[in-house]
């Protein structure tokens, strides 16, 4: 396989790391809402977060999965149709075809898989429940891991924008800790 080529070919990389980027934000944030809701529920069940979390992991998995794969197949085969049209030459199986083609998988994958995979990392404590007190020291170091988890990516979009790393890593937790003070207002009876 020619990763390199296809790469260089389809821009594989750069619109893989945005899909990265946002779509594992999209992961914390969600699932740090559905924490916030169990939590304002009252749910004491770690069974029921977990099954409910999960869920919504698998859910966000296959969306971005489908949905990108649709759309970015769609899109590269109208840009390689027009393509074809202009130089009058079927591109479908030309490198240039199958570097869409690719792309098309690669950047699918990154885009399931990056919001599937930063929320199980939140529900992580979850998992681990008898190491701690009780449940609400459960949800509060998941929500205090979906935080550094954000600290994470804004340090990664800090890098690749070359600003300080530290305030683009607040940046993220800001937006973090905006959607708990909401949640937590629409939580209170």
């Amino acid at each position: 396989m020619r990763v390199g080529e296809y790469n260089g070919i389809a821009d594989i990389g750069e619109i893989a790391r945005r899909y990265f980027a946002m779509n594992a934000f999209d992961g914390v944030l969600t699932i740090m809402g559905v924490l916030m809701g169990n939590l304002a529920a009252n749910v004491e069940s770690t069974q029921i977060v977990v099954t409910t979390g999960l869920t919504t992991c698998i859910a966000m998995g296959i969306s971005g999965l489908w949905g990108s794969y649709l759309t970015e197949s769609a899109e590269r085969k109208r840009e390689l149709d027009d393509l074809s049209r202009q130089t009058l030459t079927d591109l479908n199986g030309s490198r240039l075809g199958k570097a869409s083609k690719y792309a098309a998988v690669i950047v699918s994958l990154v885009d399931g898989f990056s919001p599937f995979l930063a929320s199980l990392i939140v529900l992580m404590p979850f998992f681990f429940y008898e190491l701690l007190p009780n449940i609400q020291w459960v949800y509060y170091t998941s929500l205090a891991t979906g935080l550094l988890t954000l600290f994470g990516l804004g340090i990664f979009l800090g890098n690749i924008s070359k600003q300080n790393l530290l305030v683009s890593g607040m940046k993220t937790v800001f937006a973090g800790i905006i959607a708990i003070l909401i949640s937590t207002l629409l939580g209170v009876d």
